[in-house]
């Protein structure tokens, strides 16, 4: 038997709704990286790109387990000085999408197909979205936080 390997016609790229409200952080983002990689599909091939679109929305309304609240996350431009520290309890105010892009960031693969996957991640604060026309399927993650009950 042969080993299989997909062709470039033999790769879709389906469209996925996540609602993140009560769902912690850490388990949203490997659903997230999973559907983004494309490992839900039997045609998967860890070097094809084979994967989603994943929107999700509710952004602000993830849990966050632990004392993530008094941690800080992060980020360097790669300038001098370009050193950027935000507190999880500021960025989940004001910058929600920035906890869960770069949660699932981390959990991509890091070579340059992490960034053409990364460019399907689309977040959103609210309940509302603009791909209505790609007719997105629900996507549900079973287990929500404990605290949120």
């Amino acid at each position: 038997m042969k080993t299989f390997t997909p062709k470039p016609a033999d790769l879709t790229h389906d469209w996925y709704v996540i609602d993140a409200t009560d769902v912690v952080l850490g388990r949203l983002a490997t659903q997230v990286a999973t559907l983004l990689r494309g490992k839900n599909k039997p045609s998967y091939a860890p070097h094809a790109d084979s994967g989603n679109h994943v929107i999700v929305l509710n952004a602000d309304k993830i849990a966050l387990t632990g004392n993530k609240m008094g941690k800080e996350l992060y980020q360097h431009s790669g300038r001098p000085g370009g050193l950027r520290r935000d507190s999880y309890a500021w960025l989940l105010a004001n910058k929600p999408e920035r906890i869960i892009r770069s949660a699932v960031k981390g959990m991509l693969p890091k070579n340059r197909l992490a960034a053409v996957q990364i460019k399907r991640l689309h977040i959103f604060v609210d309940g509302e979205h603009p791909y209505g026309a790609q007719k997105p399927q629900v996507f549900e993650i079973a287990q929500v936080s404990q605290q949120a009950k």
